[in-house]
């Protein structure tokens, strides 16, 4: 009891100095000399990831249709109007423009290799990147990945490059803390805190049915320029690549891209400028029994793309899957993971029901591109 007393008296009129994740008590009320010059665990972070993150400034020549001089848009396009003053004898002739974009990255390899957004540097005709110690180079586009909206940039000239300190996103929790870095708005070297809001959460769910992403939820501050520009942990390490964010109603929800499946893309990419995408060719919706009933869940097949895979495996509309690989399946985004985890060409079990019998498939992903041109 003495000790605890002893302690209670101690902490008496002390002062929090909050230091990140440690707290340290001066006493006396005034903050004690040694943590007035400490940094926070923020600006440590920063500072090692910092040297490897880039801004990215791109270029691209746009034509814009013609147009008739001193007439509004609704007559230029108003049929009667046109043939009454034979309009086509004196139209503008298309012109172009050059329209500039700005996103981050971060250097990920000894070669000069970028990761960055693939919406950052599609349809580019120049990339310029700027790095932290004021140099200005050029970009080449090695290859880029609208479904997963991942891209990698070499750097022109030779290093060495200050290199980004990779995590391991698949050791998230819930509550970590996140740090966004980037280039919001043009503003160069922006940092914004907060924490791991969630993990996988699905893209088609937030309403991007064009991308095929188990996205990392943050409420650090992710705004326009921060594309590309990576999610750090305490530690400094790049667990994510920012990529959305939401606004409206639940606002302050940012998204990124889990580097784990970063790096697979980018590894595809470096090695064959292109990545592949193993679909089985159905599309699904989730099976929602009744609170406290017994019915069946797992996900439903709505329909099957005829001579893909999963027709070939015998899948059929109604059947009602409910393991891969052995594993319980309950959202689609789980048969997703599953088929990248087989890969192209190997063999998935699924477990499935139809008419009340259990049945037991093998299905051979194949990539998306064959499947698309059938």
């Amino acid at each position: 009891m003495g000790t605890v007393r002893s302690t209670a008296v101690a902490l008496a009129g002390s002062l929090l100095v909050c230091q990140g994740p440690a707290t340290v008590l001066a006493q006396g009320g005034s903050p004690a000399p040694a943590s007035l010059s400490r940094q926070s665990f923020v600006a440590a972070a920063v500072r090692r990831a910092g040297p490897s993150i880039v801004t990215i400034d791109t270029e691209r020549t746009v034509t814009v249709r013609g147009g008739a001089p001193g007439l509004p848009a609704p007559l230029l396009n108003d049929p009667f109007f046109r043939q009454f003053f034979g309009l086509p004898q004196f139209m503008v002739p298309p012109s172009q423009r050059t329209e500039r974009g700005q996103g981050s990255g971060f250097i990920v390899d000894a070669n000069g290799l970028i990761l960055t957004n693939a919406h950052v540097v599609d349809k580019t005709d120049k990339v310029i990147v700027g790095l932290q110690d004021g140099r200005r180079l050029e970009g080449t586009v090695v290859g880029l990945d609208p479904l997963t909206d991942l891209a990698v940039v070499r750097l022109s000239g030779a290093g060495p490059w200050p290199l980004a300190p990779l995590g391991n996103s698949d050791q998230l929790q819930v509550g970590d803390w996140a740090i966004a870095v980037g280039n919001p708005f043009g503003l160069d070297n922006t940092v914004t805190l907060g924490i791991i809001s969630n993990l996988n959460r699905n893209a088609s769910k937030l309403g991007i049915t064009d991308k095929r992403l188990d996205l990392i939820q943050t409420d650090a501050a992710i705004n326009p320029g921060n594309s590309g520009g990576p999610l750090l942990n305490a530690d400094g390490e790049v667990i994510g690549i920012n990529t959305l964010v939401r606004s409206g109603p639940g606002a302050g929800l940012g998204f990124a891209i889990p580097i784990n499946r970063a790096r697979d893309i980018a590894s595809q990419l470096v090695s064959k400028g292109r990545a592949s995408h193993p679909m089985i060719g159905v599309s699904l919706e989730p099976v929602q029994p009744a609170a406290g009933s017994d019915a069946l869940s797992g996900i439903r097949v709505v329909a099957v793309v005829p001579g893909g895979p999963a027709a070939a495996a015998g899948l059929k509309p109604g059947d009602v899957i409910v393991a891969a690989a052995g594993q319980p399946v309950r959202q689609p985004g789980q048969l997703v993971a599953a088929v990248e985890r087989t890969g192209v060409g190997n063999s998935l079990p699924l477990t499935l029901k139809r008419q009340g019998n259990e049945l037991q498939i093998q299905v051979v992903p194949v990539d998306l591109s064959s499947l698309n041109r059938r």
